[in-house]
């Protein structure tokens, strides 16, 4: 039996889409019939000088043996996991540290201009490139992360998609009078872009947001301010039988968050067979949603994406099912069993 060690990095009390992606993965190895665990490191990136330090941390660990036996493979997943040490390292990258890279200098960024922040940064460059060019092999789980390591790293990366969390238990109730946005509440999701661009539609459409995080205070009284209080519904955290009674039962996914990597949420839409509204600088969701196709693409402004959601109110439900039929066909080749194939290609 072949044995396989996850690498994860693990932000203490936090889990999110990482967190998910590594317990299915490791699941699925051990139904191929892989010997298989999961080794997280801590990581927060915070204060982000202290980054590098905690990144050199991860590069002593060696994982040549456990207890006597010796891994066949290591997969390292997100940053600074891929820092570790084998012989035979296969990187699925679920991103990097993002701070270091594209969001520096915008909002979401941490690191400040000075000469100490510019050295960590710089560092942070220098040993991606040289962990990242060990590996046997390094995916990425989308276009959008494969491009970066390419622009920043000038690192080559096959796109390799994860399925979402539910995979084989999405289905369409029909198109409601609602749309649908989940995911954390965080600013760089842009969930308050959403309920601005409802304001600026028409009143055919409601929105039902699912999900917690840090702006849902916010969003609470940015709705209130606009009068959309009976058209907004800030469901909070829900159950995975009431996420995909959600996706079942909308009329479509509205999702415009910045640059994501992925975007389960997109994906988990098409799989519904909803069509999905994203906008132009959504990232990963624009591998799979093409304006028109399955979904509409919009620049990220309240009016445009307004447009878009007049635009699903008045489809007849005809042309709504030939659109989530082409979105689930888009996706429809993501599968566990694909990305176990690609990933374990060395010890086969």
């Amino acid at each position: 039996m072949k044995s396989v060690l996850v690498c994860a990095a693990q932000a203490p009390f936090v889990t999110g889409g990482a967190e998910i992606l590594v317990r299915d993965l490791a699941a699925t190895l051990h139904r191929r019939g892989f010997r298989v665990d999961v080794v997280s490191v801590p990581f927060h990136a915070h204060p982000p000088r202290d980054t590098v330090r905690q990144a050199l941390a991860v590069r002593l660990l060696e994982l040549r043996e456990t207890s006597g036996a010796r891994p066949d493979l290591v997969i390292p997943t997100k940053f600074p996991s891929y820092l570790v040490r084998h012989p035979r390292k296969v990187t699925w990258l679920f991103h990097q540290f993002r701070e270091a890279y594209d969001l520096h200098g915008t909002p979401f960024g941490s690191f400040s201009d000075s000469a100490e922040d510019r050295s960590a940064r710089e560092a942070v460059h220098a040993i991606d490139a040289r962990a990242l060019a060990e590996c046997r092999a390094v995916f990425a789980i989308s276009r959008n992360v494969a491009n970066r390591l390419a622009r920043f790293n000038r690192l080559p990366a096959e796109p390799l998609h994860p399925p979402p969390p539910q995979l084989g238990r999405y289905r369409t109730d029909g198109y409601g009078d609602f749309l649908l946005w989940a995911g954390r509440l965080e600013p760089i999701k842009r969930p308050d872009l959403a309920v601005r661009a409802l304001a600026a539609s028409g009143p055919s459409l409601r929105l039902k947001i699912a999900g917690r995080g840090p702006l849902e205070g916010d969003l609470r009284r940015l709705a209130a301010s606009l009068g959309l209080g009976n058209r907004v519904d800030l469901l909070g955290w829900v159950t995975d039988e009431d996420l995909l009674a959600l996706y079942a039962g909308c009329r479509g996914v509205l999702y415009a968050p910045l640059d994501e990597d992925y975007g389960y949420v997109a994906v988990e839409g098409l799989f519904a067979r909803k069509p999905v509204v994203t906008t132009t600088d959504s990232g990963g969701p624009l591998e799979f949603v093409e304006d028109g196709a399955c979904g509409f693409v919009r620049p990220p402004e309240p009016g445009a994406i307004a447009e878009a959601i007049d635009a699903v109110a008045a489809l007849p439900e005809g042309r709504l099912r030939e659109m989530g039929a082409e979105g689930h066909r888009r996706v429809e080749h993501i599968t566990w069993d694909a990305v176990v194939d690609r990933l374990t290609e060395t010890i086969r």
